[in-house]
């Protein structure tokens, strides 16, 4: 009996002194362990994107409630390039600056125009041929921007086609001859005051108009041949954070040669997007 006691209590304290080692040889290299998991949660990215979801076909909410669109896409695509976690995060277009410089988005990517921006924020180079235009009813007999004049023209708050017609745009002189200038929170509303004749037309990104009147090109015209402005979209960031822009603009340029950025523009084709509007370079 006492034999078997010795016995067991010598097989315990081996046991209990192999379990000491191998608690301290796995301490030493869990730690190690628990560093690189440390660093990769460090280097892993959440690449947040800002953008206005009711600017189709660059940014909106899909039939199936998803957020979708061309610039999304893009946006998608460089996030994984880069083995970032993208994030759609829609903004009231009239808070943008703020929703960047607090930190709350990385970006806004979503159809945005550089021209009358140039000295707040970092720019990539322009990716897209844009043109603001003025979209009206077919039978409103007006064809060109001198009609305009006593007419009410409706533009999206703080957006590139508001900022032309404002006092201090180039289109200034222009919206003097309206009856009036109105603002509006995005163009589903300002095509429903269209239709319903509460305005005379509607100033706008020149995709948007051809996203807009889709399967309705009998009932309204876009004033294509005399544009208010023609002009570019960039992707804009915070003013300093050069890195994060030239490593965006860095895998746009690598998606360019190897064909995903036509791919994409075909996607959209039927949406207004023309891969012949594409214009930064590889």
């Amino acid at each position: 009996m006492k034999k078997r006691i010795i016995v067991t209590l010598g097989l315990l304290l081996t046991a209990a002194l192999s379990a000491t080692l191998l608690l301290g040889c796995s301490g030493g290299s869990g730690g190690s362990g628990s560093s690189s998991a440390s660093d990769n949660s460090t280097t892993s990215k959440k690449f947040i994107v800002g953008f206005d979801q009711s600017f189709p076909p660059y940014g909106y909410v899909g039939d199936d409630g998803k957020f979708t669109g061309f610039d999304l896409d893009l946006a998608a695509e460089v996030a994984k390039r880069n083995g970032w976690e993208v994030e759609y995060k829609p903004i009231n277009w009239d808070n943008k600056d703020q929703e960047l410089n607090s930190g709350s988005i990385d970006c806004i990517w979503n159809g945005f125009t550089m021209e009358g921006r140039e000295t707040g924020y970092e720019w990539t180079e322009a990716y897209m041929d844009n043109s603001q235009v003025i979209v009206v009813k077919k039978d409103s007999g007006i064809t060109k921007l001198s009609d305009l004049s006593g007419k009410t023209v409706m533009a999206q708050v703080d957006s590139a086609a508001l900022h032309l017609l404002e006092t201090d745009g180039d289109q200034a002189a222009l919206a003097k001859t309206f009856k009036n200038l109105q603002q509006v929170a995005d163009y589903q509303s300002a095509f429903l005051e269209l239709e319903q004749g509460s305005v005379d037309a509607v100033a706008l990104d020149l995709p948007v108009a051809k996203f807009q009147i889709s399967g309705k090109e009998s009932t309204y015209l876009v004033l294509e041949a005399d544009p208010l402005s023609v002009e570019h979209y960039v992707v804009g960031f915070k003013l300093g954070n050069t890195e994060l822009r030239d490593t965006v603009q860095k895998t746009l340029k690598e998606m360019i040669t190897d064909g995903t950025v036509e791919k994409l523009c075909k996607k959209y084709a039927d949406q207004g997007i023309d891969f012949k509007s594409w214009c930064m370079e590889k």
